[in-house]
């Protein structure tokens, strides 16, 4: 039988996170940490002793802006970002009740809008989570302004070569 542990290794596909000595300098350059209800190091830790339902039921994973300054900041370059993300594919496969749904439905909103034109259409992609989350006018006030600034654009450039894109998310099943 595999181990939480052994599962999270293998599906990030480099550095196993037994290589982390717990410096903390991850937690210390994450600049999401102070909303976090485990910092990421806390996380290495629950995944090593094995406390599988309390990483993939925590706010974190959500949380996690994937900016990668933790990994940039690691001495023993722990990919703490991949891992985040190989949790939440884990939350979503085992059917986790995820705390931070809205986050999940702008991940919904952005994949969606790559893989109908390879790049982020914005105002579709706005739309896509807008419909998704139920929050219809909460920040319309900043998308007219951004609109009138031309921070928004209305179309967005669609990609060349979209086969490779559409044949990317084919392949990953995403």
């Amino acid at each position: 039988m595999t181990t939480f542990l052994e599962e999270v290794n293998r599906r990030i596909d480099g550095v196993p996170i037994q290589r982390c000595y717990h410096c903390r300098k991850c937690t210390a350059g994450c600049p999401i940490a102070f909303a976090m209800e485990y910092n990421p190091n806390k996380i290495i830790r629950m995944i090593q002793n094995g406390k599988k339902a309390d990483v993939l039921n925590s706010s974190t994973i959500w949380l996690c802006a994937s900016c990668e300054t933790c990994v940039t900041r690691c001495p023993n370059d722990v990919d703490i970002a991949r891992m985040m993300d190989v949790l939440r594919e884990m939350a979503i496969e085992e059917r986790v009740d995820i705390r931070e749904k809205n986050i999940l439905k702008f991940h919904e909103a952005f994949l969606s809008s790559v893989k109908m034109g390879g790049r982020i259409n914005e105002p579709f992609m706005i739309a896509n989570y807008k419909l998704k989350s139920g929050d219809y006018f909460s920040d319309v006030g900043m998308g007219l302004s951004m609109l009138m600034k031309g921070k928004l654009s209305l179309f967005s450039p669609r990609t060349k070569d979209i086969k490779a894109v559409k044949k990317i998310f084919n392949e990953t099943k995403a």
